[in-house]
């Protein structure tokens, strides 16, 4: 068999369009009787080769009202050697009529004999196939989209107009070349590996794209959809490859522009559910560097004007430097652009003349498509960072601002080393768009920090820095504040030396948290300070620390209160509302006391009682809030008993089993604050 597109140099299959046809051959005399007789004319008029054999042609195959006409036009082909053709109604042999083509033409054999050749094919089959041709022919010259027909060897032998225009190229530079000689420019491989597997299979293939420029557009990409299929004869002969081209220039960037949009609302959608988890400052602003990197940027970094992190205005003169605090910093790790970028923490300096500070300074996104050895300068904030950046291949820079309610707070900063594509509109509009909804969760961690920072200050100051020092106590004590992400409460504690050697041991708990809690628990806890000198009953003191309580705005809180008398080896105890303090004692498992539980001060109506216990030299009170014990997943018997169980070594020094239960007790997800007092007997001196 021919290798594809080489010559045929022998036999070939017949094709199938005369079958088709049906064309009936048949030779007449001079005189115009039959001698030659085809299979076709039996089929065509219903007479056989014995029945029509001498018979007169136009008496067997004509209508007899045209024997006359037929007869004079039989006269002047053999008299002329002029051809004619025409159609005529004939009568088959079973009676019915039809009308039939024919062509006439004068023969003449090796002795100079004359003879009639007469073609004959039914009008019906012929106007058929006409009509196709025609309207084949039709659609594909008018057509917008591109046909073409190749050959077994995948050269050109037909193409309508609509490719040509496509192409760029005439039709008739086409004819005889291969897709590959007409369009060298054009990666045409995988249409020709479709078209080969096509011809080998018959199975066509639909809507292929193929992405390119050709003679028509040169400097412009375009996308075409390609569909081929297999041509072949009514006798299954391939002929070829049918081709049909369609631009989708204009759909294909329709597409990729609604899959960059559908692109942009998933990383919106992202950031909605990311970015503000907790309201803590550095972590927001990690949660925007992570949604900003890979699906915007390559690297990422959030900074905020030192200014507005300290609560100060932060609007820039023309003339004026920012200082910066680096947040976060993503992707994290080793490459030469993060290392280009200030580590999270660092308060740097920008020159007026920077890309950042002229972002902060207008409130407006500054944008660097193509990043040029002269941006490196203006984009670092020194010569060792640009160099890094130069070795990162920083190609595209974008830098917003973070505003919230109606102040720049700092920018976010875009780089692309590896992504190869420029930054464009849409991501400036996509990182406007994630750092608006990022600025106002920066503010409001900003602000929550602030005021926690703030409250935090307060608990502290009106906290005991250190307990005092009591001949008959040893006491250790630790207060650790909530987690960043929960505002102080007011939870306090307190040592206090009374007359004739006793001592007040107090635990406290306002409920609330920030500002008004601190400022709560101080209240209550200088009120206590004062009703303790008074060496009042543990109860009765209770009652009236419930109608202080009761006149500072509906507070509510709980406290233990203890007074320790060392001669008479006694701790009286009373109880408002809160957890029972643990007792250890040598050769003894430890025990939470037995006490009243009260109601919370603040309450009112309801009295307190006081318990006596003993308390040896060596025994210890472990006093404690919530904060220590509950959990969210944890019955509170379970972490009562937890916290009995870490109190089996009496010996012990007091300062080690503090740390030992804030740090095996206090669970990651309970976000109260903790006050902690452990108070251990001593002997008095003799």
């Amino acid at each position: 068999m021919p290798e594809r597109g080489e010559p045929v140099l022998g036999p070939v299959r017949p094709g199938g369009l005369l079958d088709v046809l049906g064309v009936a051959s048949v030779v007449l005399d001079t005189t115009g009787r039959i001698v030659l007789w085809s299979p076709q004319a039996e089929e065509l008029f219903g007479y056989s080769a014995r029945e029509a054999l001498g018979q007169y042609a136009a008496r067997l195959m004509v209508h007899e009202r045209h024997w006359e006409l037929v007869g004079k036009l039989f006269a002047d082909v053999m008299r002329t050697g002029q051809s004619w053709a025409g159609g005529f109604p004939i009568r088959h042999k079973d009676g019915s009529t039809r009308l039939v083509e024919f062509r006439n033409m004068r023969l003449l054999d090796d002795r100079g004999d004359v003879y009639a050749l007469g073609l004959a094919a039914d009008q019906s089959t012929v106007r058929r196939l006409e009509q196709d041709v025609a309207l084949s022919e039709r659609m594909v010259k008018q057509s917008p989209i591109g046909y073409a027909v190749l050959d077994t060897g995948l050269r050109y032998v037909s193409v309508n107009p609509a490719l040509e225009k496509i192409n760029g190229v005439p039709a008739a530079e086409h004819m005889g070349r291969t897709l590959r000689e007409v369009l060298p420019r054009l990666n045409s491989e995988p249409m020709l590996a479709d078209a080969r597997r096509v011809l080998d299979t018959g199975v066509p293939v639909i809507d292929n794209t193929l992405v390119g420029r050709t003679p028509a557009d040169p400097d412009e990409d375009h996308t075409w959809a390609h569909s081929l299929y297999r041509l072949e004869d009514a006798m299954g002969n391939v002929l070829g490859v049918a081709v049909t081209v369609v631009d989708i220039t204009e759909q294909h960037r329709a597409a990729l522009q609604a899959e960059a949009a559908r692109s942009r609302l998933a990383v919106i959608a992202d950031a909605s559910a990311r970015i503000g988890t907790t309201l803590e400052l550095d972590r927001t602003a990690c949660e925007l560097a992570e949604v900003a990197v890979p699906e915007l940027a390559d690297v990422a970094a959030v900074d905020l004007l030192d200014s507005v992190v300290e609560g100060r205005p932060s609007t820039l003169g023309p003339s004026e430097a920012a200082v910066i605090r680096a947040l976060a910093v993503r992707p994290q790790d080793d490459s030469d652009a993060v290392r280009a970028a200030d580590p999270p923490g660092l308060i740097a300096r920008y020159a007026p003349d920077r890309l950042v500070t002229e972002c902060v300074r207008s409130g407006e996104a500054v944008l660097v498509p193509q990043v040029k050895d002269a941006d490196l300068p203006l984009i670092a904030r020194s010569a060792e960072a640009a160099d890094l950046l130069a070795r990162a291949g920083l190609h595209s820079y974008l830098a917003v601002p973070l505003i919230a309610r109606g102040e720049v707070l700092g920018a976010l900063d875009l780089k692309r080393t590896r992504n190869p594509e420029p930054f464009g509109e849409d991501d400036v509009l996509l990182a406007r768009e994630l750092a608006s909804r990022a600025a106002v969760q920066i503010d409001n961690a900003r602000w929550y920090q602030n005021a926690r920072n703030t409250a935090l200050t307060l608990q502290r100051s009106l906290l005991p820095s250190s307990p005092p020092v009591t001949t008959a106590l040893e006491v250790a004590s630790r207060y650790q504040p909530a987690g960043a992400t929960s505002e102080v409460g007011g939870d306090w504690f307190d040592v206090i030396p009374l007359g004739g050697g006793k001592t007040a041991l107090v635990v406290g708990d306002v409920m609330g948290s920030g500002i008004s809690a601190a400022a709560t628990m101080g209240r209550l806890r200088t009120a206590t300070t004062t009703l303790a000198a008074l060496d009042l009953d543990p109860a009765r003191l209770l009652e009236h620390l419930d109608k202080t309580t009761s006149d500072l705005d509906h507070s509510i809180a709980t406290c233990v209160y203890a007074v320790h008398d060392p001669h008479l080896r006694q701790c009286r105890i009373a109880n408002a509302g809160h957890l029972p303090p643990a007792r250890v004692r040598q050769g003894r498992p430890p025990e939470l006391l037995d006490l009243p539980t009260g109601v919370p001060l603040g309450v009112g109506g309801v009295g307190f009682s006081t318990v006596t216990v003993d308390f040896e030299p060596g025994d210890e009170l472990v006093f404690y809030t919530d904060g220590l014990v509950e959990t969210r997943c944890h019955s509170l018997d379970e972490r009562l008993d937890f916290l009995l169980s870490l109190l089996d070594d009496p010996a012990r020094p007091l300062e080690e089993t503090c740390d030992l239960l804030l740090r095996t007790l206090h669970h990651p997800d309970n976000h109260d604050d903790v006050a902690l007092l452990i108070a251990r007997a001593q002997h008095l001196p003799q």
